[in-house]
């Protein structure tokens, strides 16, 4: 079992963050906005974006890409190195994540079920593809 090379844990992660960014990013131009923001107006009157929650989503969408290497790094020696190990991390921090959130805010019945399903199936294409970038990168030191 090697050891974790955190220069590609690194790189991978910068690579899933901008995945990560890109996806969510283009979601909300073409159609995640115009189902969310309604939602968060009607539970906020005064909701608005700002170039601080701009932000704050970059910064965290690269923070999690970085974790999504560590991760892979983590459990490679077990399940193996490729992108069956890639994938099944990405569907797993999806459960664990996105859509746990979603079916949280679905109970609580904060959202249209219909922006909660586009969201989670958004977050299930964000984490696998982004994952899968992110694990193309890493490798082990020799």
């Amino acid at each position: 079992m090697g050891k974790i090379n955190w220069a590609r844990v690194f790189l991978g992660g910068l690579l899933a963050g901008v995945v990560f960014n890109i996806i969510l990013f283009a979601a909300g131009a073409i159609y995640l906005d115009d189902l969310f923001v309604p939602a968060l107006e009607a539970l906020n009157p005064n909701y608005q974006s700002t170039t601080g929650s701009l932000a704050f989503w970059l910064v965290l969408n690269f923070v999690s890409g970085i974790l999504v290497v560590w991760l892979y790094s983590a459990i490679r020696p077990r399940y193996g190195a490729g992108p069956k190990t890639a994938l099944i991390l990405g569907l797993v921090l999806w459960i664990m994540g996105p859509l746990t959130l979603d079916c949280i805010l679905g109970a609580m019945q904060l959202f249209p079920g219909t922006t909660l399903v586009v969201d989670a199936l958004t977050g299930l294409l964000m984490f696998v593809v982004a994952t899968l970038a992110g694990a193309w990168v890493y490798k082990e030191k020799e």
